[in-house]
């Protein structure tokens, strides 16, 4: 988003010392608390940090449109008034296969799960403007879910405004959550778009309101629903639909043998639509965030906004521009050391880094004709810190081949 697209929330320390030391304060405890962790899942590229980023206000999580832009697990933290939501930004999950494919450590595969094991709710990402992936929930995403269902689980389609007719999103919406919301049977409306050939402009996010997906059947509160050979409905549970299962361990692959006929979950708790990228309804998911917190102690001052180090977030941001402009796996094999981190005479940041790739070839592509794709992406990354730590930044990248 461009600069000034997020609303003005705390700031992010550039110098190491303050960032540690607003972590190590004590947190500021308003009278009556409230505290909610919200773990954002989904599959790789469906918008989890630019989400992130919204909820939050601020640029600190590093959005690419290729995959695995987000390395490891962080955290970003929205205080408003008495309540502070804890956003878990988590690797997009995926298979050991692909992790390999794209020389992603270990961490990537469990760090969605051990975010999943603190959180207080699971939002699901879906880009339904993706026609290979929107139909049906991952694999990954249905493990995590069933997993996991003692935690409540919102549904959260995203990139919206990409799509056309209304229609889809409602066809989306009954495969996704495999026709039940909250313990309750769906009836989706038949729309008369779906009859008309006129490609009409995409329709505002409000116009596709629930009231509109949710015209639900009377619930029979006399039987349990079953969903899939060997996986229940609990009609009884106080967050909605949830699979049955006491099991919180690492299961066995066999386990998940009842998912293969599975598009979508069942047991979620509610539905938002949104556009993250423009931040259109993201309002309205913070405001039903807050909430969702319950009561509890803060877990950081109300100062902090993420728990990376400066560091971190100045690696990432560079590591995203690499993802822009470098081709294929090329950004991937990239290692970043940064030689230098001071402050100037003038109270700007001077930072250096040198970019290490692993072949000639690589360096030629970084650096680009006539230096052209090296300078782009120091410029554009420099523009990005300023955002985040408000101040001035330069900035110099400097590449070399691994001896």
């Amino acid at each position: 988003p461009p600069a000034g697209a997020y609303p003005c929330p705390n700031l992010c320390p550039a110098l190491a010392e303050e960032q540690e030391r607003l972590l190590r304060h004590r947190p500021d405890q308003p009278q009556s608390p409230k505290v909610l962790k919200v773990a954002i899942v989904g599959a790789p590229n469906a918008g989890k940090s630019t989400l992130s980023n919204q909820l939050l206000g601020r640029k600190v999580f590093a959005v690419s449109k290729k995959v695995h832009t987000t390395r490891c697990q962080a955290r970003g933290v929205v205080t408003s008034e008495d309540t502070q939501l804890i956003i878990l930004d988590t690797p997009g999950l995926t298979s050991p296969l692909k992790a390999k494919r794209h020389k992603l450590n270990e961490s990537m595969l469990k760090d969605p799960w051990e975010s999943m094991k603190h959180a207080d709710i699971v939002l699901v990402l879906v880009d339904v403007s993706d026609h290979w992936t929107r139909n049906c929930l991952s694999e990954e995403v249905l493990k995590c879910l069933s997993q996991f269902p003692q935690i409540p689980s919102v549904l959260v389609l995203n990139k919206v405004d990409l799509v056309k007719k209304k229609f889809i999103l409602l066809d989306l919406v009954a495969k996704l959550t495999e026709g039940i919301v909250n313990g309750q049977k769906l009836k989706v409306r038949s729309d008369p778009e779906r009859n008309s050939r006129s490609s009409s402009k995409a329709p505002k996010i409000s116009q596709v309101s629930l009231s509109e997906i949710r015209a639900y059947e009377s619930h029979s509160s006399q039987e349990t629903e079953k969903v899939q050979e060997g996986c229940s409905l609990d009609s009884s549970s106080d967050t909605g639909s949830s699979l049955v299962s006491d099991k919180v361990q690492d299961p066995k692959p066999c386990e998940y043998e009842y998912l293969k006929n599975m598009k979508g979950w069942p047991g979620f708790q509610d539905i938002f639509m949104l556009a993250a990228l423009h931040g259109e309804e993201v309002d309205t998911l913070k405001r039903y965030l807050l909430m969702q917190a319950k009561p509890g102690p803060w877990e950081f001052h109300s100062g902090v906004l993420t728990n990376q180090s400066p560091q971190e977030i100045c690696d990432n941001i560079i590591r995203e521009k690499l993802l822009e402009y470098l081709p294929l796996e090329v950004p991937y094999g990239v290692h970043q050391v940064t030689e230098m981190w001071e402050e100037g005479p003038s109270g700007e940041l001077l930072i250096l880094q040198n970019l290490v790739v692993p072949r000639k070839s690589h360096m030629m592509m970084l650096i680009g004709r006539k230096g052209k794709i090296i300078s782009k992406i120091a410029q554009e990354a420099g523009q990005d810190l300023m955002n985040a730590f408000l101040c001035d930044i330069r900035l110099k990248l400097r590449v070399e081949v691994k001896s």
